[in-house]
């Protein structure tokens, strides 16, 4: 079987809801980060198979195929490059690059981009479904309903199932929201997003300024500010602190085969070692990465000390701690530069960015395997363990 390989990973900095790219489109905001592979790996555009982008809320700017809309407000890709839009909730871009994998280790594609967008500002989450029930245009299945009775699917009620079913604290949940503020920090400060991040150019009150630092980073973050913050549910534990930022940004990776490598000289950045995703319980939702991520080490023949790193999407500061403890992983391995607490966590764009910012960390670091993971709606979990070359 033919080796899928990533030549090239980037990202835009975050923005934060209403924030500094506020004012970008997302078809837009997606052509950033498809010219930035193009621009970057040096790869001639016309040899592009496929563009495969996730996105969660497919309506208003985001509706009409983005991926294809993307394609075609790029100034380098060619109106013949072929683009679908997915959609596995938040781990959809997580997934684009699986599929991008799949059809480069099968042999029926040579070289395709894998990408993410999401302008949660200008399209609310949930707004493909919501707009539709102001319209009495939404129910729920009867099939559902008969399995689920009087089930209300939520991702919060299910990161606060979590907290109960392992015992966490509230005082943990913000110890890990404030952890990762100070990963991102220092990461920032030492350049360690240069080599991933796409600057976009945005207008403000001064002027015309890039965009490149992570705007939802509290550069004064303290415990006390973050424990200060409202409960999100009375009888609950999790804060807006201790849960991801609604953000606002695009992201994109390139696989490659091998015998492209050659035709293009190409020069990789990392080597696709495992593709996994699994599914479980959709009430408690968010707990499949763990489950995922014991199937993918099994499949993979390895164990999990055999990771050097680790992105686990911080949808919520429950999921990760749930992941460490029933993993038994290094905690100092944990997204090391900071994770969607501090950086944002732009839906069907932060498959694509973790990876980005997992390949940079692994190079950056000297290290050889990573491994990503994402709790998607629905209780479905993507794995990817990827090897630094």
């Amino acid at each position: 079987m033919t080796t899928a390989y990533i030549v090239e990973a980037v990202r835009t900095a975050g923005g934060r809801r209403g924030g500094r790219l506020a004012g970008v489109h997302p078809v837009d905001l997606l052509a950033k980060s498809l010219d930035a592979i193009v621009e970057r790996s040096g790869i001639d555009p016309g040899a592009i198979d496929d563009v495969v982008t996730g996105c969660v809320s497919q309506a208003g700017e985001q509706a009409m195929q983005v991926g294809r809309m993307g394609v075609l407000a790029s100034k380098l890709l060619p109106q013949s490059t072929p683009a679908v839009t997915i959609d596995r909730q938040c781990g959809s871009s997580q997934q684009a690059i699986q599929f991008a994998a799949q059809a480069v280790m099968s042999g029926t594609q040579d070289v395709v981009i894998a990408s993410g967008v999401e302008s949660m500002t200008r399209v609310p989450m949930g707004s493909n479904v919501t707009f539709h029930m102001k319209e009495g245009l939404y129910s729920k299945a009867a099939g559902i309903e008969e399995k689920f009775p009087g089930i209300n699917f939520s991702q919060f009620m299910g990161a606060e199932m979590i907290v109960k079913k392992h015992g966490f604290t509230k005082d943990q949940l913000d110890e890990f929201a404030l952890s990762s503020h100070q990963k991102a920090i220092a990461a920032t400060q030492a350049g360690a997003f240069e080599n991933e991040i796409v600057p976009v150019e945005i207008e403000t009150p001064e002027g015309p300024e890039m965009h490149t630092v992570d705007e939802g980073i509290r550069f004064d973050a303290t415990l006390e500010g973050i424990a200060g913050v409202k409960l999100l549910s009375p009888d609950g534990a999790i804060t807006a602190a201790s849960a991801s930022q609604i953000c606002d940004g695009s992201s994109a990776v390139l696989v490659v085969s091998e015998e492209a490598l050659k035709r293009h000289n190409l020069t990789p950045l990392a080597r696709i070692h495992n593709l996994t995703v699994t599914a479980g319980d959709p009430v408690i939702m968010l707990e499949e990465p763990l489950f995922a991520t014991d199937r993918a080490l099994e499949r993979a023949g390895m164990k999990i000390g055999d990771i050097d790193l680790f992105e686990v999407n911080e949808a919520f500061a429950s999921v990760p701690l749930a992941w460490l403890k029933h993993t038994g992983a290094d905690p100092d391995r944990l997204n090391v530069h900071g994770g969607a607490i501090s950086l944002g966590h732009p839906l069907g764009a932060s498959g694509t960015k973790l990876m980005a910012t997992l390949v940079h960390a692994l190079r950056r670091h000297g290290k050889k395997y990573g491994l990503q993971t994402m709790c998607e709606g629905g209780g479905v979990a993507n794995v990817t363990i990827v090897e630094a070359l």
